[in-house]
């Protein structure tokens, strides 16, 4: 679509901006901010912290991502070991998988209450996700199958990742962006209810697993491989185990808290 936004000269060097780089940092920003005030607004945690975990945040998504790029295609990355590192190539649920154990041992040592803080953290997920979905939607990845149907959209510039160009493919990507930002709606409504801390978290990774299988269904770059050939994809069964992770903690925790309140 719009893989550069702009490219200008400055102190003699071209610079340019990438449009999916772009989304991320604005995400980011976005998000940091909401993470600080809700955390400090509840909790009293300073500035400092909330940087502090960002910053973890931010290492052990880039980990968390390549480290499952990697395992889609181990040959390829085993011979070309520089691709790894480029501004290109994540997979959320090895950013998501990887952020979910720092974000715990985190919390314990900076003494901060940890399923609350995860229903915060989920609605923090969505933010950055929801930008970094449009990013994606700019520079061309995470495209859809071939579609003639009116939802289609034509990828033309040559940078763009998206194959085949000019061919109408399904945006998956902003179906990906509107599942998110529903399950966003979801999760703000719900924090103000909420029966039990953890609650927001856990139906974010329930939602979001269903979403995600349903999205993958019209996705088109099959490098991603397959646990089942042309059936199920990694990231469908990865969201299959998380669904019924997030299932039996949902009815752990609530009837914990049904215990406690009877």
């Amino acid at each position: 679509m719009h893989p550069i936004l702009f490219e200008f000269e400055l102190f003699g060097k071209q610079l340019t901006i990438y449009s999916y780089g772009f989304m991320i940092v604005v995400g980011a920003v976005l998000a940091g901010t909401y993470l600080y005030k809700q955390a400090h607004k509840h909790f009293n945690a300073s500035f400092d912290t909330i940087n502090s975990l960002f910053l973890l945040l931010l290492i052990a998504g880039f980990a968390g991502g390549k480290v499952f790029l990697f395992f889609e295609q181990p040959s390829y990355y085993l011979s070309n070991p520089g691709q790894l590192f480029t501004g290109r190539g994540f997979v959320f649920y090895g950013s998501l998988l990887f952020c979910i154990p720092t974000m715990l041992l985190f919390f314990r040592a900076k003494k901060l209450p940890v399923r609350p803080m995860l229903d915060i953290m989920a609605i923090v997920t969505c933010i950055v996700h929801f930008c970094g979905r449009i990013g994606c939607f700019l520079a061309g990845c995470c495209y859809g199958v071939e579609t003639h149907g009116p939802l289609g959209v034509i990828f033309s510039d040559p940078m763009c990742l998206a194959r085949p160009l000019d061919t109408p493919l399904h945006p998956t990507q902003l179906y990906s962006a509107g599942m998110i930002l529903l399950i966003l709606i979801i999760l703000l409504l719900l924090k103000a209810r909420k029966s039990f801390d953890g609650q927001v978290f856990l139906v974010y990774l329930m939602l979001y697993a269903i979403g995600r299988s349903i999205v993958e269904l019209f996705r088109g770059d099959e490098i991603r491989g397959y646990i089942i050939d042309d059936i199920i994809s990694h990231s469908q069964g990865i969201s299959i185990i998380i669904f019924l992770i997030a299932v039996y903690f949902y009815r752990r925790w609530r009837n914990k808290y049904k215990t406690r309140s009877t």
